[in-house]
């Protein structure tokens, strides 16, 4: 049995945070479809490293994160596709789409509309700043979210602030946070046979992902420390340098430290006065870690590792995104599948769900969809004849 079996959401998102909210939905086993322009889909399509698989509308951004969907298009300024989207509005659980705030209404087919049709529809909208406030109409982007959400101003440090995450982390946080929501509002859904409207900003989804320096500045007045790679919790804990690269360590604890000191030949430090405790040695972070990357450079980020982990010292080394996306761990953890892409004729990886269920597991069933592929299947449904289908194509209205 699958978790969301039976549960139908119908998908008319765009490049990133909708798709991954989607994507968590479709591999507990929702029927997943999606609502494409018939002009060239999803914009995540034409996006990726690949130019050949964009021109196929096969972008590795799009096959990542649309793995167990449908696809179908519809032209919704065409009167005859709203009359159908209302249909499939009639058998559907959710729907989810991250346009700009007012699109959907000016189409009309906004919620309270949708409601009257299905009074069960759990909807959600992703938006960079939510449905209201006065900057609700703007336009978002990742980095638009990252820079006034104050997640680019903790990050780095005196040389180099503000800095971005290297990945779309309000995009992809907030569709997390979509999913959640949804599962959420099919929970209502079971109890009372009631839908209701979710409405998702992109900005409001990172800030609690900040919350300890949130609540230093908040609660205790501190702004925040530009450490780089640093812990500003203790010391030492953060990057240091090995004989051969690099090492995380998080002695955070008194015994942590400790045990560190002397397994680096350190031992005389525990006494001192800059660092027998940990508020000291916050204060001299900076002087305790040269003393103790000096130490390290003598052996390996291989030896130190097992050492460390063996004696009760949390580390582990900083691997390249090859070198992680290739550890045992991983592995182990079967964080990928792999399916056939016809259109681009190759097997290529997509990440599993991260959430392992003893009874209702999520897989990958089914490849990214070619755009418009599960048109006639979804129309015949609908009770859409053959004929009215290719009459649809000619007239431009899928």
């Amino acid at each position: 049995m699958k978790l969301l079996e039976n549960v139908r959401v119908l998908d008319m998102t765009n490049v990133l945070s909708g798709p991954f909210a989607t994507s968590h939905l479709a591999l507990l086993g929702a029927d997943v479809i999606k609502i494409e322009n018939p002009k060239g889909g999803d914009l995540a399509r034409n996006l990726g490293c690949m130019p050949e698989y964009n021109q196929k509308l096969m972008g590795t951004s799009f096959m990542l994160q649309n793995a167990n969907k449908k696809s179908i298009t519809l032209n919704l300024k065409e009167e005859k596709a709203i009359e159908i989207f209302k249909k499939l509005v009639e058998t559907a659980d959710v729907l989810v789409e991250n346009f700009r705030p007012g699109v959907m209404n000016r189409l009309g087919i906004g919620y309270e509309v949708l409601k009257e049709i299905n009074p069960k529809l759990v909807y959600c909208a992703i938006s960079g700043y939510g449905q209201t406030g006065p900057d609700a109409k703007k336009p978002a982007y990742d980095q638009i979210m990252q820079g006034l959400s104050g997640e680019m101003s903790i990050n780095g440090n005196s040389d180099l602030n503000p800095l971005r995450a290297g990945f779309p982390v309000c995009d992809t946080v907030g569709g997390l946070n979509a999913a959640f929501a949804v599962m959420a509002g099919l929970f209502h859904q079971e109890r009372t046979g009631k839908g209701q409207f979710i409405d998702i900003a992109l900005l409001d989804s990172i800030m609690p992902m900040m919350g300890w320096v949130v609540a230093n500045l908040l609660i205790g007045g501190q702004e925040p420390s530009l450490l780089g790679n640093d812990n500003f919790t203790s010391a030492p804990s953060g990057m240091f340098t090995t004989k051969d690269g690099y090492i995380n360590i998080a002695a955070n604890k008194q015994e942590q430290w400790e045990n560190l000191a002397d397994l680096i030949d350190l031992a005389s430090l525990k006494e001192a006065e800059r660092f027998a405790i940990r508020d000291n040695r916050k204060k001299n972070r900076w002087a305790l870690n040269d003393l103790v990357n000096e130490k390290l450079k003598s052996n390996t980020t291989e030896y130190w590792v097992e050492i460390f982990n063996k004696n009760g010292i949390p580390s582990g080394a900083i691997l390249d995104l090859k070198g992680a996306l290739e550890q045992e761990q991983i592995k182990h953890r079967e964080a990928f599948s792999t399916v056939h892409i016809d259109t681009i004729d190759r097997d290529i990886p997509i990440f599993n769900l991260t959430a392992k269920f003893s009874e209702t597991p999520g897989t990958i069933d089914s490849p990214p969809p070619e755009l418009g592929e599960h048109s006639k299947e979804v129309f015949a449904e609908l009770g859409i004849s053959e004929e009215e289908i290719e009459k649809l194509k000619n007239d431009k209205v899928i």
